[in-house]
């Protein structure tokens, strides 16, 4: 059976088709009733698509989310430096506050985004909104050297605030774009670029602020999202089609749809090396010697690096297809993920913090293409968003701990670049093999 994606109808026809059908329904009408039949009652307009102050708003509100969610724990490497230093825990454990915190963030996803599904995304934001600043400033009141703390705020309270605010917000652009989809949803992942590049830099030079300190310092950046998320809740709009009498998506079809399940797996096994640098960078190039005060800048260097790989692929697929791009952007991840074993000087971190945050970025921002190319119906993209991104999360929870494990106490670097360079490899092959069952299928290369 073939699977066609979903694609909203064009924007070009909207005010001619809207015009042309309304004088026919009217003509239509005025003949039913004189003939005494029943009249049809019209249909709502279409919601405009790929523009317009709606879409747009959302766009900007997508980005500003992004941002203060997944791009502030891209800055979790600055706590992993900071908790293992002080002693709360091995790198290990530490590594398990970070990686519960994505595995919520991106498990959440999948209530959040069934929600979204059915228009109820006003009521997630808000209740997402007030848990994950919540959080964020019993971040603040929790001692550095005390694990339990840290971990319930900011591993289990930041991570299920920012899951009902991420998947959401990723989710609904899709509704409103249409050509330019896959450029939307890169541009909204941006925000965690950007939050990934300021906030290391913010919290870093806050924490060894002789006048700030830690708790100050995680103040201030929850002071920050706070005022963040109340423009962006006030900016971005809801499902335009959760309200219609449309065929409703089946969980059934969804969980047997193989491409689908494929792809999901594909994703499961690269969130397992993928996130790697993100936790362990600093800390690495801190035990090679780089000087402190350069090191602190290698997440804030690498999220950067990561901006244009979140815009340039996204219109690339739109181009040529989000599988036909995602392939060998995860080749490369592979290739310099193995490439890490050179790293031994200033000049190779930073050459190394660039270019895989290019490449990890241009991944991280076609997961959600991928998924919503496969949606056969505009209301299901939120539950095939949510279900492939929990899988992910699974793989987030285990993969950071099982690279601090690998390391140990003696820090052998080799072990966790080895494993997180072979989970990527399988997961390139299983999308490498979704794409070609979509080329057969569809009978075109631009999947």
């Amino acid at each position: 059976m073939a699977y066609q994606a979903w694609n909203p109808p064009p924007p070009s026809m909207d005010v001619e088709t809207a015009h042309t059908s309304s004088l026919q329904s009217l003509d239509e009408k005025r003949t039913s009733l004189s003939s005494g039949q029943p009249v049809l009652k019209l249909a709502p307009p279409a919601p405009q698509v790929d523009g317009g102050k709606r879409a747009w708003c959302t766009l900007v509100g997508g980005i500003l989310i992004t941002t203060v969610t997944f791009g502030y724990s891209n800055s979790f490497g600055v706590y992993q430096d900071i908790y293992t230093r002080s002693h709360a825990a091995s790198a290990s454990s530490v590594s398990w506050i970070g990686s519960t915190q994505l595995f919520f963030l991106f498990a959440v996803g999948l209530p959040a985004g069934k929600l979204m599904d059915m228009g109820y995304m006003r009521y997630t934001n808000i209740i997402g909104t007030i848990i994950y600043v919540f959080s964020l400033f019993m971040v603040s009141l929790a001692h550095t050297d005390t694990y339990y703390q840290v971990y319930l705020a900011q591993g289990l309270g930041l991570g299920i605030g920012a899951g009902i605010l991420y998947i959401p917000a990723l989710g609904v652009q899709a509704h409103h774009w249409k050509r330019h989809r896959g450029f939307a949803m890169g541009v909204v992942v941006t925000g965690s670029s950007m939050g990934g590049i300021f906030f290391p830099i913010m919290l870093n030079q806050l924490f060894k602020s002789s006048k700030v300190g830690f708790e100050w310092g995680v103040r201030a950046s929850a002071f920050l999202v706070l005022g963040i998320l109340v423009i962006a809740n006030l900016l971005i709009s809801d499902n335009p089609s959760a309200k219609d009498d449309s065929e409703k998506p089946s969980l059934k079809n969804i969980l047997t749809d193989v491409p689908y399940l494929l792809a999901s797996f594909g994703l499961f096994a690269i969130s397992l090396g993928i996130f790697f640098p993100y936790f362990y960078l600093q800390l690495y190039a801190i035990l090679h010697g780089v000087d402190p005060n350069i090191a602190f800048y290698t997440l804030a260097i690498m999220n950067g690096a990561a901006l244009p790989g979140r815009i340039f692929p996204g219109l690339l697929a739109d181009r040529f297809g989000p599988f036909t791009v995602i392939v060998p952007v995860t080749l490369l991840n592979v290739v310099f993920m193995f490439a890490l074993f050179g790293d031994n000087s200033v000049g190779s971190t930073i050459a190394f913090a660039i270019l895989y945050g290019i490449s990890s970025g241009a991944f991280l921002t076609l997961c959600a293409p991928c998924a919503t190319t496969l949606a056969r119906h505009p209301n299901e993209v939120g539950v095939r968003l949510g279900f492939g991104f929990c899988l992910s999360g699974f793989a987030a929870l285990i993969g950071a701990p099982i690279d601090g494990a690998l390391l140990g106490h003696t820090f052998p670097w080799a072990r966790p670049i080895i494993f997180s360079g072979v989970c990527m490899f399988v997961g390139l092959v299983s999308l490498a093999t979704v794409r070609q069952m979509l080329v057969r299928q569809r009978g075109t290369n631009h999947v």
